[in-house]
């Protein structure tokens, strides 16, 4: 997945990421291997932090830019 790669092009830590998530280094270092799968709940919220969607982090995209938030409720 990108989220290594998104982190290094942020020139952030791994330790950097997984206190902003409230996670250990551990266990945000697994998500970045491949070992553990990313919460969906973790993935929104790297996301919003990288500013790209979470299909550019799932890799089923190559479109950075997230999708437009839509209003709830409307109509």
């Amino acid at each position: 997945m990108r989220v290594r790669d998104l982190r290094e092009d942020s020139d952030l830590t791994q330790q950097a990421i997984a206190d902003y998530l409230h996670i250990r280094q551990n266990t945000y270092s697994q998500y970045e291997n491949g070992r553990r799968q990313i919460p969906l709940n973790m993935l929104i919220l790297l996301a919003r932090y990288y500013n790209v969607s979470t299909d550019y982090i799932l890799e089923l995209t190559d479109i950075k830019a997230p999708y437009p938030r839509g209003r709830r409720g409307v109509g």
